[in-house]
């Protein structure tokens, strides 16, 4: 690994032995990646937060004692600079709604392929949205049928930031909308922290559906 890349600090959550074993496996010769603890409940993930504070939790759902939405909801409560990225075998609206406002950063199904999840935790590295294409519709769906989307709480951001916050709902990492946008990566940064000011949000997953909410992100631009 390059001098000073930081590792992505992982624990995994999950009631399930061969299926945390196997996540480990998959992890293990990911340099990027470090998983630092597991946990079998909801319960001992939220305590096993509080003592390692990782940088990412794989989180599943269904789980015994305190579920996972609950246990995120604590977790980024009491532990706010910890991302929890939901891995579901639940792929409905109601189930990517409910994680996402309980403070999920991402929701990734159980069923993709194994290169995916590693590519979603890199993306995480890199300032990437861990939110899937496909889950990203859904996610669209659940609030178009709450009715928040239409644009009622009007947002002064330029027409810049706007396509930025557009990108970034369509997953792309900073790199990818910095090439799309012909500027540097840094000048993206800036970007996107003008537009969390301005949304008054604090990371990319809260950007994109304050966006949605208030309509300057809609179905027909996400790519």
């Amino acid at each position: 690994m390059a001098a000073g890349k930081k590792r992505v600090r992982v624990l995994i959550a999950d009631d399930q032995t061969l299926f945390r074993e196997g996540i480990k496996d998959l992890l293990e010769n990911e340099r990027i990646v470090e998983v630092i603890g597991e946990a079998s409940d909801g319960n001992e993930a939220v305590r096993q937060a509080k003592k390692l504070k990782p940088d990412v939790i794989l989180m599943d759902i269904k789980l015994p004692h305190l579920d996972g939405v609950s246990a995120t909801r604590v977790i980024r409560k009491e532990c706010p600079d910890t991302n929890v990225l939901i891995l579901s075998s639940f792929e409905d609206e109601a189930h990517v709604m409910e994680s996402i406002q309980a403070g999920a950063n991402g929701y990734l199904s159980k069923m993709l392929p194994a290169t995916e999840l590693v590519n979603a935790l890199k993306a995480f590295a890199n300032d990437g949205v861990m939110i899937p294409q496909q889950v990203m519709g859904k996610l669209i769906a659940g609030l178009r049928q709450m009715g928040d989307g239409g644009g009622s709480s009007p947002v002064a951001l330029t027409k810049t930031e706007i396509r930025a916050l557009v990108f970034l709902g369509s997953g792309l990492s900073n790199k990818e909308i910095a090439t799309k946008m012909d500027c540097s990566v840094k000048t993206i940064k800036n970007h996107l922290n003008a537009i969390f000011q301005k949304l008054e949000v604090s990371n990319r997953t809260e950007a994109v559906v304050k966006g949605i909410e208030i309509g300057l992100i809609s179905p027909d631009e996400q790519r």
